[in-house]
């Protein structure tokens, strides 16, 4: 396991797509997230800047954070979706960085929210919180804890309403 205090991140590269391609896959137990990544690619919900990835030391990516076009209601927001790390890099704090490194670029790019369906232990060190607090929720059955919401500008608070997701998740 290769333990880093700090990992480097950067806007995914065209050179890139195999590779994140082949996170996904390590990552996951079946192809979903892999293919969703490629379907999003293809998407109007794609936004250029805002597919990210954590790389070891000899610049290979080893991690993947992806931020795409979603509505709360009818304002725009983010979706965070998938989050990978190879297995061999995983619980080394590439995953952390690589979201950080996500959620940064969309605040600079004057995003305000974000939502994500994941382990309710993992996102709130980011800042997320239940988004039923918010009166957000999705159209499919999910625990209450798993679906978060964070809002990146404290001057925008977050919308309430139904996420709409772009095409490709299905829902």
């Amino acid at each position: 396991m290769n333990a880093h205090s700090t990992w480097t991140t950067r806007v995914e590269t065209d050179a890139d797509v195999t590779a994140v391609r082949g996170i996904n896959l390590a990552a996951f137990d079946t192809p979903a997230e892999a293919d969703l990544v490629d379907a999003l690619r293809l998407d109007p919900a794609w936004i250029d800047g805002l597919s990210l990835v954590a790389v070891d030391a000899d610049g290979d990516p080893v991690g993947y954070a992806l931020l795409t076009r979603c509505h709360i209601g009818a304002v725009p927001a983010l979706c965070l979706a998938p989050v990978a790390v190879r297995p061999s890099h995983q619980r080394t704090g590439a995953g952390s960085a690589v979201v950080r490194a996500a959620l940064a670029a969309a605040a600079q790019r004057g995003e305000q929210s974000v939502v994500v369906l994941g382990h309710p232990a993992y996102y709130p060190r980011f800042g997320f919180a239940p988004a039923s607090a918010h009166g957000i929720d999705v159209p499919l059955d999910v625990p209450d804890d798993a679906l978060m919401a964070l809002a990146l500008d404290p001057e925008h608070p977050l919308p309430g309403g139904t996420v709409r997701y772009a095409a490709p998740f299905g829902i």
